[in-house]
């Protein structure tokens, strides 16, 4: 089975399909040929149309809905989660300006502590941003 995402007038994902193989077979070679699946989707509900796969083979990332795609990097991107961060081009994956969350201790694990992006905190301080959080215990 092949996926096929397809994009609005922005290259924002609006839907993805599933497409049989023998709906993207090239009958000369046998190969699997994106062109070929393409057509098959403009043919079937128009619109504009690209591959992806669930396994990064194709765009780096499988599409989703709301995802936009970057004829530049030619990968399919999640959207932004938020403002102050930035696209590492490489994974596509967005990246915070304070880099990864900070490692948590055995205690913070132990606890259920987790790690959560403030944007407001961060726009207030650009030093700050990662908040560590913990679920209050009921008894």
């Amino acid at each position: 089975m092949a996926h096929f995402a397809q994009l609005d007038e922005n290259n924002i994902v609006t839907q993805v399909i599933v497409v049989s193989d023998q709906d993207v077979i090239d009958p000369h070679t046998g190969l699997e040929d994106e062109v070929i699946g393409v057509a098959f989707c403009k043919k079937l509900l128009g619109g504009n149309w690209k591959q992806t796969s669930y396994n990064g083979n194709i765009r780096k990332k499988f599409a989703g809905i709301g995802y936009s795609y970057d004829a530049s990097i030619d990968a399919f991107v999640p959207p932004q989660p938020y403002a102050s961060w930035t696209l590492d081009n490489e994974t596509v994956n967005w990246v915070s300006p304070l880099g990864a969350q900070p490692e948590r201790t055995e205690e913070q694990l132990a606890a259920g502590s987790y790690y959560r992006w403030d944007e407001e905190a961060y726009q207030a301080d650009n030093t700050t941003g990662w908040v560590l959080e913990t679920p209050e215990v009921s008894e």
